[in-house]
């Protein structure tokens, strides 16, 4: 019965957002984008398990989120300091460039962490979910505590959608594809899956794809309507307003993010308790 709400709380925009089914196309989104960074690539490429267990590594980066987003703060510090852990280990070679990396390098750390906000705030969008005025900002400045949970400075991290698209304008000159990167994507766009549920998953996946900003698909090399067409964007933000809108239409326990409504059912009860003991 932790009264401690964590390091957001039930009236952010964190809350709102993590639990809102867009939050899978930023996922996958963020996890496409994350690709075009040489070095970063390169760390997912040799140090994780990926090909072979994308689902177990996907529900343990969704379990880290959802700890970090509705755990207590005790909770989501003990979380990111085993991130930390194992980051701090990790290090190697980009076969390409030959440059050293280290994981737990800042300016890879920021990378990711920017992706990711990026994505669900797009993916928010995308899919027509409501938004506060203001509320993108607070968002991103929000974030910054979870940025600084996995040892970034908290001054070097964006506070703002501002910020966020000028840290993108500045390291957009080091991002590439490179075969890792290449792998990763045909790999996001068509895992391992059962015939039955395979276009389903691309189908998904496809929507995510058209989500990335036109320089980030076009850093794929692929050519044609979906990279470039101005059309694809309107087709795109259709697309997952309807999945978005059809997924609303199950019961709500179906969806909704377990770890959220674990917050509330732990909030509620010390609230029950303190005015019980009053």
């Amino acid at each position: 019965m932790d009264a401690d709400p964590g390091l957001f709380g039930p009236d952010s925009v964190t809350w709102q957002l993590h639990a809102d089914p867009a939050v899978a196309f930023g996922g996958l989104r963020a996890l496409m984008l994350q690709t075009l960074h040489p070095l970063a690539m390169a760390g997912v490429a040799q140090h994780s398990d990926f090909r072979d267990d994308p689902w177990g590594r996907l529900f343990r980066t969704a379990d880290y989120v959802g700890v970090i987003t509705y755990g207590t703060t005790d909770e989501a510090h003990r979380a990111a300091a085993r991130v930390r852990g194992v980051h701090r280990r990790l290090r190697g070679v980009e076969p390409e460039s030959g440059r050293r990396y280290r994981v737990d390098d800042p300016a890879l750390l920021l990378w990711v962490h920017c992706c990711e906000v990026d994505s669900l705030l797009a993916a928010h969008r995308r899919c027509g979910a409501p938004l506060a005025r203001g509320a993108d900002d607070a968002y991103v400045a929000e974030q910054v505590r979870a940025a600084a949970l996995v040892g970034l400075t908290a001054a070097h991290v964006p506070a703002s959608t501002a910020d966020l698209r000028d840290y993108f304008a500045a390291v957009r000159p080091q991002l590439h594809t490179t075969a890792a990167a290449r792998e990763a994507m045909r790999f996001l766009l068509g895992p391992p899956l059962p015939l039955q549920v395979r276009p389903a998953w691309i189908g998904l996946a496809s929507i995510a794809f058209g989500m990335l900003p036109r320089w980030a698909r076009a850093r794929f090399g692929l050519t044609g309507w979906l990279t470039a067409h101005p059309g694809a964007d309107l087709v795109t933000g259709m697309a997952g307003r309807s999945l978005r809108s059809a997924v609303q239409l199950a019961p709500r326990r179906l969806w909704e993010s377990p770890a959220r409504r674990a917050a509330e059912q732990r909030l509620a009860a010390a609230n029950a308790a303190v005015a019980c003991r009053a």
